[in-house]
C-alpha cells in the first residue's frame, strides 16, 4: 500500500483537516496538533486520526498510524522532522521540506505568492552547498549552477507504506559524477532529472494543492511513473 490502490473518494472530514493542515503550517512553520485540529474543524479524536488515515492512503500526508495520536510526518511540501531541504521566506526560516522535488514547488503554495523563498540544501554526495531561490513556482537562481534533482528508489519501491521511502530518496548532487559516488555511498542506482524536468515532475500536484478544496486521492502506478519521466527526456535506464 497504497500502489494501485482503486480509485476512492476523500470524506468532507478528510478534505476539512486537509485544508487546516496546509493553511496551518503555511502559517506556523509547523504542523498542527490534534488539538488544534479539532479547534478548528470541531471533529473529535477518533475523525481527526480517520482522516489522517484517508489522507495517507491518497498519498497527501504521512502519519504514523501505530501511534494513539497518529503523529503526523510529512504533509508535502513540509516535513515534521529535520530533511534534505530548509526553507526560508523573506530571509527567515519557515520550516523543513519533504524532499528536494516538493521543493521546487514550495513557492506555488498561495500562502506564498509574490515572496521570495530561499531553499537550503546540500549535495548528498559531498555536502556541498546548494542554494535555489524562487518565487511565484519560478526559479529565480540555483547555486551552484548544473544541480541536479537524484532519484535512488525505483517507483515499484514507492509507497510500500507510504512515501516515506520516496522522500528519502529524492535529493540533489552537483553532477553525474557525484551521483554515482552517493550511489555507491548508498548501495543504490538511481535517475539524474534536471531541475527544468523536476518541475514537470511536481507541477500536476503543486497546481491541486492549496488550489482545489476537492483534490482527488493520489494514486501511484509505477510504470505510469517511469514513462511519464522518459517523455520528459529523463534517462530511466537504472530502472528497468
Amino acid at each position: 500500500m497504497p500502489q494501485n490502490v482503486p480509485e476512492f473518494e476523500f470524506s468532507d472530514n478528510a478534505k476539512q483537516v486537509r485544508a487546516f493542515v496546509f493553511e496551518f503550517w503555511c502559517e506556523h512553520g509547523r504542523g498542527p496538533t490534534l488539538l488544534e485540529v479539532h479547534q478548528s474543524t470541531g471533529l473529535d479524536r477518533r475523525r481527526i486520526i480517520a482522516a489522517y488515515k484517508e489522507l495517507q492512503l491518497g498519498i497527501d500526508v504521512v502519519v504514523n498510524e501505530d501511534t494513539q495520536n497518529c503523529n503526523l510526518l510529512k504533509a508535502p511540501p513540509f516535513s515534521s522532522f529535520p530533511s534534505q531541504v530548509r526553507a526560508y521566506i523573506d530571509d527567515k526560516f519557515h520550516s523543513f521540506v519533504g524532499c528536494a522535488s516538493e521543493a521546487i514547488a514550495f513557492s506555488h503554495m498561495p500562502p506564498f505568492k509574490d515572496k521570495t523563498v530561499r531553499l537550503e540544501s546540500h549535495c548528498a554526495c559531498c555536502f556541498t552547498p546548494v542554494t535555489l531561490v524562487s518565487k511565484n513556482f519560478e526559479l529565480q537562481s540555483v547555486t551552484p549552477p548544473g544541480v541536479f534533482l537524484h532519484i535512488s528508489l525505483s517507483p515499484y519501491d514507492w509507497n510500500n507504506v507510504d512515501m516515506s521511502r520516496m522522500c528519502d530518496s529524492m535529493n540533489y548532487v552537483l553532477d553525474a559524477e557525484h551521483a554515482e559516488r552517493y550511489e555507491k555511498q548508498t548501495a543504490t542506482r538511481g535517475i539524474l532529472v534536471n531541475l527544468d524536468q523536476a518541475k514537470m515532475f511536481v507541477q500536476n500536484v503543486a497546481n491541486e494543492r492549496m488550489y482545489n478544496f476537492h483534490w482527488k486521492p493520489g494514486t501511484l502506478n509505477p510504470r505510469a511513473v517511469i514513462k511519464g519521466f522518459q517523455m520528459m527526456g529523463v534517462d530511466t535506464t537504472n530502472w528497468e
